[in-house]
């Protein structure tokens, strides 16, 4: 079973000028429940199926499945969604292992909020946590993407 190890936190600082890429994403939820959430996304011109479990006691850990699909399969699944959807760029900066943290930057009803992300290749996997990064909000649900599209940020 593939298992996703991540952990998020808040951006507290100016971080865009360490990023070696960025892009637009677009995402909508067929299921939003926490034991499946099952996602549909646009991005640079490419379609994506995820599906992801429920996390462990930590929220470190979840399953997660992901297949690049059709983009037209794509767009026509977004059709399908829950209403919400989620508009962000993400942005990737690498860090000093290795790894890359994903800073997504919302907008819509999500404006203002931007959160970063890191995977690990173990639970316990220590790394460099720059100035820019914020509070851990690892595991907290309602910065789950999921969670964002029926309870929006300029709502708390």
């Amino acid at each position: 079973m593939a298992q996703e190890i991540e952990r998020k936190f808040l951006v507290k600082g100016l971080y865009k000028s360490f990023a070696s890429s960025e892009f637009r994403i677009t995402q909508g939820y067929l299921s939003s429940v926490a034991e499946r959430a099952v996602r549909v996304r646009i991005s640079e011109s490419k379609g994506y199926l995820t599906i992801k479990g429920i996390g462990n006691a930590s929220g470190v850990s979840r399953y997660e499945w992901e297949r690049e699909i059709p983009l037209k399969e794509a767009e026509e699944l977004m059709l399908l969604c829950e209403d919400g959807v989620i508009d962000k760029t993400r942005f990737l900066i690498p860090e000093a292992s290795g790894l890359i943290f994903e800073v997504d930057e919302f907008y819509g009803e999500n404006q203002g909020l931007v959160v970063a992300e890191i995977e690990l290749p173990s639970e316990g996997y220590d790394f460099e946590k720059p100035g820019w990064l914020g509070e851990e909000v690892t595991g907290e649900t309602k910065y789950y993407n999921a969670c964002l599209r029926s309870h929006p940020f300029v709502k708390w």
